[in-house]
């Protein structure tokens, strides 16, 4: 494999890496928000 190569796979797995990450995050956010939505419609949240 020629440097060119391993630099493209490095730069394309980096950026996968950063879209899973962000995709996680959102994620726990959208969880968090259900979450609450679903107390706050309960009534039990105070």
């Amino acid at each position: 494999m020629s440097i060119a190569t391993i630099l493209v796979a490095l730069v394309l797995g980096f950026v996968a890496w950063k879209v899973l990450v962000g995709l996680v995050k959102f994620g726990a956010l959208a969880i968090i928000a259900v979450a609450a939505i679903y107390f706050l419609s309960q009534g039990g949240a105070f």
